[in-house]
């Protein structure tokens, strides 16, 4: 039986964003009143937590990845950087979305410091800007993971828009692979379709969520090399519509976001079709904790946190939706450390997120880490 928490709903005069904006939105603040929804959760929020963006006159652009290499390394894929517009109108919160609409292509952006390295604070300790060229005349990156099962510990980095995936070395100083050609569209064996996420399978083969314009899963092995493809677009079995997340668990099977059809399809690691979880709205982002297996998913429109079973069962879920603290405009990507802290990338409101358990909080309610990366050689 899906369990449910008691909730609050607070009206507040915020951004009138739009989940799904794709066009440059202009740097005025929006007085549109809307609803956010809140639920009591488990997590309380970091106060300013990666806040204020360090950069004078700008805040952080759309944060569409994150991912915690270790506890003090957490890897960031943002879409650029925001130029404030001068006066600031009242309200600010030191984020985008806290008075602007959506961070996605917004006016003012500049495709700028897409890759950076935060420490446990939240303070930037790294910045890649050698590589922002991969990402000119793009919206930037849009989801960054390694494999926990790569001794390297290289950092794959999804490129949408000129569908390609870079893999970078661990310190980021070199790139080691580029994948498909850019800015062509295809659907063989070299090129892909708009990709948006990838995982890792024991023996270093990788999973491409071949994504929005394809619509199927590629199969790669470690070095990037094509073994097969499963998928065709539609609402069937085994059919997609914008395949948004791939998630693997100790089972070897393969979890997929077939975000349009509103439901998680689950398949063998070889493309038979297993199951499938129909019912949720806009499923972003796949969490596999490790050491329980159990399946979490950031659904949105309105953001929601769902916790499922391996067998598809419903456990639990909490809405956290609206610009406030613990609330988000779309949930893009999530990543735990070993301390159970949550981190969150917030593609609409431009907002990083550090979620700390709340003391006694009911474990069944909280976000186990994923499979952690191999340690340091």
């Amino acid at each position: 039986m899906r369990q449910t928490m008691v909730g609050t709903m607070l009206a507040v005069f915020v951004c009138g964003y739009s989940i799904l904006a794709q066009q440059p939105q202009p740097a005025t603040p929006s007085r549109q009143l809307v609803e956010v929804k809140m639920e009591p959760s488990a997590y309380e929020p970091v106060e300013g937590w990666s806040l204020p963006y360090p950069k004078a006159g700008y805040a952080w652009g759309s944060n569409p990845g994150v991912f915690v290499e270790s506890d003090d390394r957490i890897l960031v894929a943002v879409r650029g950087e925001i130029k404030l517009p001068a006066p600031m109108p009242d309200g600010y919160k030191h984020f985008w979305g806290s008075v602007f609409r959506s961070a996605i292509n917004a006016q003012g952006t500049e495709v700028r410091s897409c890759l950076v390295v935060l420490d446990a604070s939240g303070r930037i300790v790294e910045t890649w800007n050698q590589w922002d060229p991969l990402f000119a005349g793009t919206n930037g990156p849009h989801k960054i993971r390694i494999s926990p099962f790569d001794p390297q510990r290289r950092i794959w980095v999804v490129g949408e828009t000129k569908s390609q995936i870079y893999v970078l070395s661990n310190d980021g100083k070199q790139l080691l692979m580029t994948l498909g050609e850019a800015n062509v569209m295809k659907d063989d064996e070299t090129h892909f379709g708009r990709p948006q996420d990838i995982a890792f399978l024991p023996d270093g083969s990788v999973l491409v969520a071949d994504g929005l314009t394809n619509s199927r899963v590629v199969k790669l092995d470690a070095s990037g090399r094509f073994i097969k493809a499963w998928g065709t677009k539609g609402d069937g079995p085994g059919q997609f519509n914008s395949l948004h997340a791939v998630a693997v668990d100790r089972q070897r099977r393969v979890y997929v976001a077939d975000r349009l059809n509103g439901r998680i399809q689950v398949f063998d690691e070889n493309g038979t079709f297993l199951s499938q979880w129909p019912g949720l709205r806009f499923p972003n982002d796949i969490l596999i904790s490790d050491r329980t297996q159990d399946v979490w998913v950031s659904d949105n429109m309105t953001a929601e946190v769902v916790k499922f079973d391996t067998g598809g069962k419903r456990l639990f879920s909490w809405h956290a939706s609206g610009p406030v603290p613990g609330g988000f405009g779309e949930l893009h990507q999530f990543s735990v450390d070993s301390q159970g802290n949550v981190y969150t990338a917030d593609n609409v409101l431009g907002r990083l997120q550090k979620l700390r358990p709340r003391a006694g909080a009911n474990p069944a309610q909280l976000i186990g880490p994923e499979m952690r990366v191999m340690p340091r050689p």
